[in-house]
């Protein structure tokens, strides 16, 4: 659900970044006035478990991939706002440091996963968790609200791939841009995320937020205090050393293909704008780093993204004015 650059048009990528800012001015502000100072570092292990998320890649026949996002578990366990802002800030880095999702089109990729995904799941999880109360509600309606939500952003993400060729091709017809029209992207991104794609997402929000409220129930945002519990740091080490398992699905996910793919899969050509379009050098493109096996680039790669999301919002906790003061006794 990663969308390169160059598959959606300059001026797509310019409304859906100007769409998101609202949202992250709005989520900015609610998190420093309604989560308390001393959970903000809680963000930081929140975008850990979306950032590993993303690296277990699972096959569908045709050789495409996807993965979990974990927007949803974050809403649970800290809030919807608290989640845009962790997944938006595991996404910039993904873009940034690992070529995972285009510069230009992080507005995109956040708006369907920073903010339909984790919004929409906690909408529907939160309206469950009434009906079924305690912590079986709360489970519940985590494993069907996640299931809405990556389902939601995946159709975002398929409307966006499908306008392009509508809006934006050459004298001929030919598209400029992504070159697969909505009856093609719609039922192709749809396909994984109703099925495979969509499950994983369940069992990885609910194993994890089940995990979470036996072991560190202080994590979440209506329990008091913020201690990381040595089993859930010893679960997020094992999360990192099994994410190689991520390897072993082949292919590239649906809208992810380079150019050439592109042209080899029912295009016929490559499109103008992804043929001379924005480029970015990542600094461990596609989690390789150069001379080491792909596991242990692999591992490394999630040990350096993880260490950068934990001391990233460790730091903001200690900015003065962000986050709610706890209150004296």
């Amino acid at each position: 659900m990663h969308i390169p650059d160059n598959y959606l048009s300059p001026q797509t990528c310019a409304v859906m970044t100007v769409a998101m800012v609202p949202v992250w001015a709005v989520s900015i502000k609610k998190v420093k006035e309604e989560l308390p100072k001393e959970k903000l570092p809680m963000l930081g292990v929140g975008a850990a478990f979306s950032f590993l998320g993303m690296m277990f890649n699972l096959p569908l026949p045709g050789g495409t991939t996807g993965h979990a996002v974990g927007g949803t578990l974050i809403a649970m366990l800290l809030g919807p706002y608290a989640s845009c802002l962790s997944v938006s800030v595991a996404l910039l880095l993904q873009a940034l440091i690992f070529g995972d999702g285009g510069i230009l089109s992080f507005g995109a990729n956040c708006f369907n996963m920073a903010f339909v995904l984790p919004f929409a799941g906690y909408a529907v999880a939160t309206l469950i968790a009434k009906v079924v109360k305690g912590d079986k509600g709360r489970l519940l309606g985590a494993g069907i609200g996640s299931y809405v939500g990556i389902n939601l952003a995946a159709l975002a993400a398929a409307i966006e791939f499908g306008i392009q060729p509508m809006l934006f091709h050459d004298s001929e017809g030919n598209a400029l841009y992504c070159p697969y029209r909505l009856s093609v992207s719609i039922p192709a991104m749809m396909a994984g995320h109703l099925t495979l794609f969509g499950l994983a997402e369940v069992i990885y929000t609910v194993l994890i937020l089940g995990f979470i409220l036996k072991v560190s129930p202080s994590m979440v945002r209506e329990n008091t205090g913020a201690k990381t519990s040595i089993g859930l740091k010893v679960f997020l080490l094992a999360l990192i050393l099994a994410t190689p398992l991520g390897l072993l699905a082949e292919g590239t996910a649906w809208g992810e293909w380079g150019a050439d793919e592109i042209a080899a899969t029912g295009a016929g050509y490559v499109p103008k704008g992804m043929e001379k379009g924005f480029e970015w050098t990542s600094l461990i493109p596609d989690y390789a780093v150069h001379g080491m096996p792909d596991a242990a680039g692999y591992i490394l790669s999630a040990v350096i993204g993880v260490a950068a999301l934990v001391i990233l919002f460790k730091l903001l906790s200690l900015l003065p004015g962000f986050g709610k003061e706890s209150e004296s006794v």
